[in-house]
C-alpha cells in the first residue's frame, strides 16, 4: 500500500467529536498514517495536544497563530505561543500568514505577528505552516530577506504558475488540497507546467473536500483521492504521487 501524509488538518475541530476514532482509522486504513495538526489560536491548544496525546503515532502538532486570530492582543497571545516551545514537540510553526480576504485593516499587526513566527521558525529549526489568501505576493517579500534560513508549505495553494515559481525558487513547497479537483481551479495545469517536486498533499480537514465530497466534511483519509485525481490528471503512477510528496515531507518535517 501507497502511505500518505496529511500535511494539514484541523482534525481537532468540533466537526470530528462525535466521530473521531473512526475517522483517524479510516484515514490510516486509506493509506494516510501520518496527520499535521496546524494551531489555529488559544482556544485550539489544549484540544489539540489531546488529540495529539491521544494518537501519538498518527497525529503531531504544530503550534502558531493564525492570521485570522491576529487581534488588539496579539503580543500577549504570542508570548503565551512562544512559551509552549519549551514545553511541548511541534513538527512546524503554524498557521501561520496573512489574510486579506476576510479582514484587511489588520494588515499590519499580520505582518508584525507573521515576522515574529518566522524568527521562531529560524530559531527552532522548523518548517512553516504558511496560510497566504489573498497576500501571497505580499508574503513572498516578507519571506525574501529570510531566503535559505526558514522553508515551510504554502499551505492550499490555488494560483498561478508564476507565483509557484516564485515559492519554489524561494526554497518552500506547495501544499495541494482538494482544490486541485474543481473543475475551474485550473491548479491541475499549474502542476502539469512546474511538476510535482515540490508538492505535498493535504486536506485542510473538515474544508474543501475534493471532488466527489465537494460541500461536505473534509477528512484526512480524502489525501488518497487528491493522490489519484493528480495522478490520473498527469499520467504519473500513484506510488510515484506518493513517493514524491513523502519525501518532501521527510524533508520539511523530519521522519515523523
Amino acid at each position: 500500500m501507497v502511505n500518505y501524509t496529511d500535511t494539514h488538518c484541523h482534525l481537532y475541530s468540533d466537526d470530528f467529536q462525535e466521530d473521531i476514532e473512526s475517522v483517524v482509522s479510516n484515514s490510516i486504513l486509506s493509506g494516510v498514517n501520518k496527520i499535521l495538526l496546524p494551531n489555529i489560536d488559544t482556544d485550539s491548544i489544549d484540544v489539540m495536544h489531546e488529540l495529539s496525546a491521544r494518537f501519538p503515532e498518527n497525529c503531531f502538532p504544530m503550534m502558531g497563530l493564525h492570521p485570522c486570530s491576529v487581534g488588539e492582543d496579539y503580543t500577549t497571545i504570542l508570548e503565551k505561543i512562544y512559551s509552549l516551545f519549551s514545553i511541548n514537540k511541534y513538527v512546524g510553526v503554524g498557521e501561520v500568514g496573512m489574510d486579506l480576504y476576510w479582514d484587511k485593516t489588520t494588515e499590519k499587526i499580520q505582518k508584525d505577528a507573521l515576522i515574529k513566527q518566522v524568527e521562531w521558525a529560524i530559531e527552532f529549526g522548523l518548517p512553516l505552516s504558511l496560510h497566504t489568501r489573498n497576500a501571497t505576493q505580499k508574503v513572498l517579500e516578507i519571506l525574501k530577506p529570510y531566503k535559505g534560513k526558514v522553508t515551510g508549505v504554502f499551505h492550499c495553494f490555488s494560483e498561478s504558475q508564476e507565483l509557484a515559481d516564485e515559492i519554489i525558487k524561494l526554497g518552500f513547497y506547495l501544499g495541494i488540497g482538494g482544490v486541485v479537483t474543481f473543475k475551474k481551479a485550473g491548479i491541475i495545469n499549474v502542476l502539469n507546467d512546474i511538476g510535482i517536486d515540490k508538492v505535498v498533499l493535504e486536506t485542510d480537514s473538515p474544508y474543501l473536500a475534493p471532488t466527489p465530497y465537494r460541500g461536505k466534511r473534509n477528512e484526512p483519509s480524502y489525501v488518497k483521492n487528491i493522490a489519484e485525481f493528480i495522478s490520473d490528471s498527469l499520467d504519473i503512477e500513484l506510488h510515484e504521487v506518493s513517493k514524491s510528496s513523502q519525501r518532501n515531507v521527510n524533508q520539511l518535517f523530519g521522519n515523523l
